[in-house]
């Protein structure tokens, strides 16, 4: 998907993963601008970073949300802005092996669908729900994950990329407040030996 992001600004915040440099690479190549440091809560489009591994501390909610927030407010008063929020699909259904990180990331969730109310219609809010992705290794998710995927296949980096670009793109200005999936319909499939 080719996107004109009119030499956008980008910034990432939270964890450096390989989903989200993927997703930043991504955006770079379709006409975004890094920007770092102090400079990061007034860019364009936020990536808000989460683990996407179980086991890993997915980050305290309440700091996430602090940091998404101060980006937010600078984005209203500029007019416009998307934040991303990349996290595990244990936010919208939680795994029992996994109940913290589960937790955490439901958490994460929330605190996304707020700032997609307090702060619409001029910034955009969503999240992207990463499911079983591996390249050599797993980067997100748990192979456990995999016997209730109904693709029975994990994704590639790529797919959960192409989700953060969908969010991104400037001809979607309806969608806010929504955590898309891509985790090859594990969340629809999970309930099936439960």
């Amino acid at each position: 998907m080719e996107i004109d992001l009119n030499r956008a600004t980008v910034a990432l915040d939270g964890d450096s993963n390989p989903v989200a440099e993927a997703a930043i690479a991504a955006l770079l190549a379709n006409g975004g601008v890094l920007v770092e440091g102090s400079d990061a809560r007034a860019a364009d489009i936020l990536l808000m970073s989460c683990p996407l591994r179980p086991g890993n501390v997915a980050g305290d909610p309440r700091s996430l949300y602090a940091d998404a927030r101060k980006a937010a407010v600078t984005m209203t008063e500029r007019g416009s802005g998307r934040i991303v929020f990349l996290l595990s699909a244990t936010a919208g259904m939680p795994m029992r092996r996994h109940p913290r990180f589960s937790m955490e990331n439901a958490s994460i969730l929330a605190g996304m669908r707020t700032l997609a109310m307090e702060f619409g219609p001029k910034v955009l809010v969503n999240a992207v729900g990463v499911g079983a992705v591996e390249d050599e290794t797993m980067v997100s998710g748990d192979k456990a994950m995999l016997s209730h995927t109904p693709v029975a296949r994990a994704g590639s980096i790529e797919e959960a990329v192409a989700a953060v670009l969908f969010f991104c793109d400037p001809l979607n200005t309806y969608t806010t407040g929504q955590m898309l999936g891509v985790d090859g319909g594990w969340m629809a499939g999970y309930g099936r030996n439960f």
